[in-house]
């Protein structure tokens, strides 16, 4: 009995050694600041900082491509039916529109890095083809302004189908990535043309230029305020509605790409922002106003909400 007490104690001694000596070790372990393993009582050892990814989106791009339809190409903003690039919101120099691309780049910049490849009369069906030409300049930073034209039509019946508008804007950003991953992608919604008929529509002249063919789904016969006309511009507005939410949905799954969560469908042109020539184009003040909305969403921290 005394022998096997003895053995039993001995075991009992050598555990409790054994768990003594696990606590002195633990107690002269502990964490640093990062959750690193140190030994107290001695020099933590040096680590390599981690390495963190920096934030996806540049505010500060050295190079800017336009694409789109003719708001990019300055259409009417200097002379009547008429292209005027040097205003364009996008990449013009026009000093009284200073441009995205001025804000961004400076006026020297902008003559030697932006590039506009928007076509008046463009619809989307055309995006994927300017977007090709944006990816060769391998610029920091894509302008994207279209859909205007798809649904201005001679009818409601020729508007392009929302599922086929987005189905061309996948394949524009595809077209894109292809031959320039990592450019920024800066997309404007489609404005309001509801809200340009109901300002134009108080310019005796303008509503006789609208007459030669400008919008005619929205644009025509301005004065109606029957059932028919009022559904058809019913009709163009929630189209335009659905291609915005097309744009914003295929842009949220592209992490370089930013939507300016409709700031330009909400902006409220008047007629001191209209074309003096065809009252519905951007003029020079509406093409500055449509910079300025380009550079606080491109400049800001977090994309608009």
């Amino acid at each position: 009995m005394q022998n096997r007490f003895a053995r039993h104690r001995s075991r009992t001694a050598a555990a409790v050694l054994a768990a003594v000596s696990l606590l002195g070790a633990a107690a002269l372990t502990g964490c640093d600041a990062d959750g690193n393993r140190t030994t107290k009582g001695a020099a933590a050892e040096p680590r390599e900082p981690s390495a963190r990814p920096g934030p996806v989106w540049d505010r500060s791009p050295g190079s800017v491509a336009a694409v789109g339809d003719s708001i990019t190409r300055g259409f009417d903003a200097c002379s009547v039916l008429a292209d005027c690039p040097e205003a364009s919101w996008a990449t013009g120099t026009d000093r009284e529109v200073r441009s995205l691309a001025v804000r961004l780049l400076g006026e020297s910049g902008t003559a030697a890095r932006s590039w506009n490849h928007a076509e008046t009369g463009a619809r989307i069906a055309q995006l994927p083809q300017q977007m090709a030409l944006a990816a060769k300049e391998k610029p920091d930073l894509v302008t994207v302004m279209i859909g205007a034209n798809d649904a201005c039509r001679d009818s409601v019946r020729l508007m392009t189908p929302a599922a086929d508008f987005r189905a061309s804007f996948e394949a524009s950003m595809r077209q894109l990535r292809a031959g320039a991953p990592k450019a920024q992608v800066y997309v404007s919604s489609v404005p309001d043309l509801k809200r340009l008929w109901s300002t134009g529509r108080g310019n005796a002249l303008g509503k006789q230029i609208w007459k030669l063919g400008i919008c005619q789904s929205m644009l025509g016969d301005a004065d109606d305020m029957g059932v028919p006309a009022v559904a058809r511009r019913a009709s163009v507005q929630e189209r335009v509605v659905a291609y915005n939410e097309a744009l914003r949905d295929v842009c949220a799954k592209d992490r370089r790409c930013r939507y300016d969560g409709g700031a330009v469908f909400d902006y409220a042109f008047t007629g001191k922002q209209l074309s003096q020539w065809d009252w519905f184009h951007p003029g020079r003040n509406g093409q500055a106003r449509l910079a300025e909305i380009a550079y606080r969403n491109v400049t800001s921290a977090r994309p608009p909400a």
